[in-house]
């Protein structure tokens, strides 16, 4: 794919622009963002998508539009299923409703610059060994059917390894200090739980990456399509999270319509590699022209049609159903966000907690 520099150079400058200009209008104001608010953020950032295809249209081929449509579409249905996860770890940290604008900011900043590290590694791996694609395929198909075995359980989220270190070493405050990550307390440098939450979003949608960047590459092989369609997938994830809420709930179907897609994909990589016909240790092999490649105009179509099929059918079978309240989370897991001091702050941290919970209670 040919591009003019000028507008590439213009596509990264106006993303990042975006980005700080949104990171520090919720720096600014934390606040838990209206319906009306986060539905105008949401179609802002769908526009700006579509926008953005039509100009790769103008300026180079239908091919790379809808490839681009597909990868963003795929990446973005993806995002919509993570947000499960983000909405425990939320619920997890008991972070305040007026500061987890900011928590996701961040975290989705940081997923974007591992993504990028992800990106550039896949695509130099995939320049120089085509092969790859029967690795990449098969991890899709296989997380496919894991996404069809585990549907209908619940989604839960389990700290790694780094996480646990983290908030070992780290000495940390009990409590929020507003979005701050580094208070003074005592004439000490303490950290605050925030910083733990900034961790585990990242981190978490960098595990996420592990299937979304094989999938979007078995759309295209351009890197920076690859790149911009993950960042404007991300970029309205924060406003997604707030807008949908409890409707996530009624999106019952959706874990079943992804893993058609992700096996659709894992199907498209592997026929793609033995088309190619390049395997380790065997040099140079002429492609196999009988060998069907899936069209990418057929991977969109695919992506779509199931997309709005599960959709319609989830509101279908959870018609008359009203969003449920997320339940408070337990006070151990709040209580290990911050460094108790013995057996003492321990109990007063789980009494607080409790007493909340009983008000949380007496309000609903």
């Amino acid at each position: 794919m040919e591009l003019p520099v000028w507008f590439e150079i213009a596509t990264f400058v106006g993303l990042t622009v975006l980005l700080i200009a949104d990171l520090a209008i919720v720096a600014r104001r934390p606040h838990e963002p209206s319906v009306k608010e986060a539905s105008l953020w949401v179609g802002f950032y769908v526009t700006l998508a579509l926008i953005f295809g039509l100009l790769l249209l103008a300026f180079t081929n239908g091919t790379f539009a809808t490839q681009f449509y597909a990868g963003w579409l795929t990446e973005y249905s993806l995002s919509v299923d993570n947000l499960f996860v983000f909405v425990i770890i939320m619920a997890r940290f008991r972070v305040p409703r007026h500061l987890q604008q900011e928590a996701l900011m961040v975290g989705i900043i940081i997923a974007l610059v591992l993504r990028g590290l992800f990106i550039l590694a896949g695509a130099a791996v995939i320049e120089r060994f085509v092969w790859v694609f029967y690795i990449f395929g098969a991890f899709l198909v296989y997380t496919a059917i894991n996404l069809v075995r585990h549907r209908g359980e619940d989604e839960d989220y389990e700290e790694n390894a780094f996480i646990r270190r983290m908030r070992k070493v780290l000495p940390m405050t009990q409590d929020f200090q507003g979005a701050k990550i580094r208070v003074t307390e005592g004439g000490k440098k303490l950290w605050t739980p925030m910083i733990i939450v900034f961790l585990a979003l990242g981190t978490t949608d960098l595990l996420f990456a592990l299937d979304s960047i094989p999938a979007i590459f078995g759309l295209t092989r351009e890197p920076f399509i690859v790149f911009t369609a993950n960042v404007f997938a991300l970029m309205g994830l924060r406003q997604l999270y707030f807008l949908l809420g409890g409707l996530l709930k009624r999106l019952v179907y959706l874990s079943m319509g992804l893993a058609v897609i992700l096996a659709f994909i894992g199907v498209k990589l592997v026929l793609e590699a033995v088309h190619e016909n390049q395997y380790p240790f065997m040099g140079h092999r002429e492609p196999l022209e009988s060998v069907p490649a899936i069209p990418t105009w057929l991977s969109l179509t695919v992506i779509l049609g199931v997309l709005v099929v599960a959709t319609v059918a989830s509101l279908l079978k959870t018609r008359g159903q009203l969003p449920a309240a997320e339940e408070p989370a337990v006070a151990q897991d709040t209580a290990a966000a911050g460094t108790a001091s013995g057996p003492a702050a321990s109990a007063e941290v789980e009494s607080r907690l409790a007493a909340e919970s009983d008000e949380d209670r007496t309000r609903r």
